[in-house]
């Protein structure tokens, strides 16, 4: 399993709603002139390998991909959307402590878990903080 990969308008619907059905994905929006996103990519990059699966991290250049961003109404970047069970349970924007993002990740990573069965996750709603 790729651990973290690029995503594109033509794929987004794959690589990202229906992979989160398995494994929860992080979605980062970001662009190569954003100086934040050069800080948090490289960091979420290493996240991803460090939590060895338990989340995948898929890329999106805003630039190459407006309909990606404007469908998540990304109003800045970076903007990190959380998806799990096929739906975007919680985001941030702007770059964040190393320590924002792991409890924004095991966040993520539990509620996968707590709801097993897609029906479940789609009564949820939001994660809980």
């Amino acid at each position: 399993m790729k651990l973290v990969f690029d995503v594109e308008e033509s794929d987004f619907e794959s690589e990202v709603v229906e992979h989160s059905r398995s494994v929860p994905v992080v979605l980062d929006i970001g662009a190569d002139w954003c100086g934040p996103c050069l800080m948090l990519t490289p960091l979420l990059e290493r996240l991803a390998t460090q939590y060895a699966g338990q989340f995948v991290l898929a890329k999106v250049d805003a630039d190459e991909n407006m309909r990606i961003a404007g469908r998540h109404q990304a109003k800045g970047f970076p903007t990190v959307i959380a998806y799990s069970h096929g739906q975007a349970v919680d985001r941030f924007h702007g770059m964040k402590t190393e320590g924002f993002l792991r409890h924004f990740l095991n966040k993520l990573i539990a509620h996968q878990a707590a709801y097993p069965h897609p029906d479940r996750a789609q009564e949820s709603g939001q994660m809980s903080t």
